[in-house]
C-alpha cells in the first residue's frame, strides 16, 4: 500500500502544478493542450494503480463482473455502469439479502446511450432481452458516464464548477444533461412496451478530489439526479428513484473519486434493497 500511496500522492501533485499553470498560460490553445497533457498522465497513473490495488488483498476487483445470464431468478436484471460493475460488491450485497442471484449485464465505462468504451446500458438491456426475454424487473443506473467520461477528459460541456460559481451549472452542461434525460425516458417506455412490471433506478451520489479533481461535479450531479428522477417519474413504466447523494460520503470512495469502496457498497445495496424488496 506504500508505493500506492506514493503514486497517489505524486499524482496530486502533479494535478495541482498543472491547475497552477493553466492560469498563467496566455493562450486558450496552450491552456488546452496542458489540459490534454494532464488528463493523460492522470489516465496512465490510474491504470498503474489500478494494477497494484488489484494484487492486494481486501480491495475489490477493479475490472467488471462477470456477466451472468443464467441465475436463480431470471426475471430479475442488473444493467447500468461500474457503480455496480467495478467490484460487484454491490450486486452481491443486494443477492445475499434476496437469496438467489439475478441476471447480470452490468459494464464499467457503460454510457447510457453509445459510447465507444462500453456496451451501452441500452444495448444491455437489449442482450438480456435477446438472452430472456421475460423481464419482471430492472435494477439499473445510466447516464454517468455521459458525463463524467468527458469532465474527466476536456470537460468539453463545462460540467465543472468551482466554489465561487456555486449554483451556476453551463448552460452546456444542462442541455446534454437534458439529452440523457429524453434517453432514459425514451429506455424506461420501452421497458414499459415489453411489459417490464418495475425498474428501480440507482441515482448518483457526489464524486470527490482523488487522482481526478471530481469535487467541482456537484452542480452537474445535483441536476443529474433531477433529471433522472424525472426520467422515472414521467415515463410509463413503474420506476422508483433511489437518491444516494445523503448517504454516500468520501470515506465510501476508492481512491478514484468515484467508486464504491466496501462500505460504499453496502450502503448502497442498504439503501437500495427496502424498495427492490418489495417488487419481488
Amino acid at each position: 500500500m506504500t508505493i500506492i500511496s506514493t503514486v497517489i500522492k505524486t499524482i496530486l501533485k502533479i494535478t495541482i502544478i498543472q491547475e497552477k499553470i493553466m492560469k498563467t498560460l496566455p493562450s486558450e490553445n496552450l491552456r488546452r493542450e496542458n489540459k490534454k497533457v494532464s488528463f493523460y498522465i492522470r489516465y496512465i497513473a490510474l491504470l498503474i494503480t489500478s494494477s497494484l490495488i488489484s494484487a492486494c488483498d481486501g480491495i475489490g476487483s477493479l475490472i467488471s463482473n462477470t456477466t451472468i445470464s443464467q441465475a436463480d431468478n431470471n426475471q430479475v436484471i442488473t444493467i447500468g455502469d461500474s457503480i455496480f460493475a467495478l467490484s460487484g460488491e454491490l450486486q452481491d450485497n443486494i443477492e445475499s439479502y434476496a437469496g438467489e442471484t439475478f441476471r447480470r449485464y452490468t459494464l464499467s465505462g457503460a454510457e447510457l446511450s453509445g459510447g465507444s468504451i462500453a456496451t451501452s446500458v441500452v444495448d444491455q438491456y437489449y442482450h438480456a432481452r435477446q438472452d430472456d426475454s421475460d423481464i419482471d424487473l430492472v435494477l439499473m443506473d445510466g447516464g454517468g458516464n455521459d458525463i463524467l467520461i468527458p469532465a474527466i477528459m476536456l470537460d468539453p460541456y463545462n460540467c465543472k464548477t468551482e466554489w465561487y460559481q456555486f449554483g451556476h451549472l453551463s448552460e452546456q452542461c444542462k442541455a446534454q444533461i437534458d439529452d440523457i434525460y429524453v434517453e432514459a425516458v425514451n429506455l424506461l417506455n420501452q421497458m414499459y412496451a415489453d411489459d417490464v412490471k418495475n425498474v428501480v433506478f440507482l441515482g448518483y451520489y457526489y464524486t470527490k478530489n482523488a487522482i481526478f479533481l471530481l469535487d467541482s461535479m456537484e452542480e452537474a450531479i445535483d441536476y443529474g439526479d433531477m433529471r433522472l428522477s424525472q426520467a422515472c417519474e414521467f415515463s410509463v413504466v413503474h420506476c422508483t428513484f433511489v437518491d444516494p447523494r445523503a448517504v454516500i460520503n468520501d470515506n465510501d470512495i476508492i481512491i478514484d473519486g468515484i467508486h464504491p469502496n466496501h462500505s460504499g457498497s453496502r450502503k448502497l445495496a442498504d439503501l437500495t434493497w427496502p424498495t427492490l424488496k418489495q417488487l419481488l
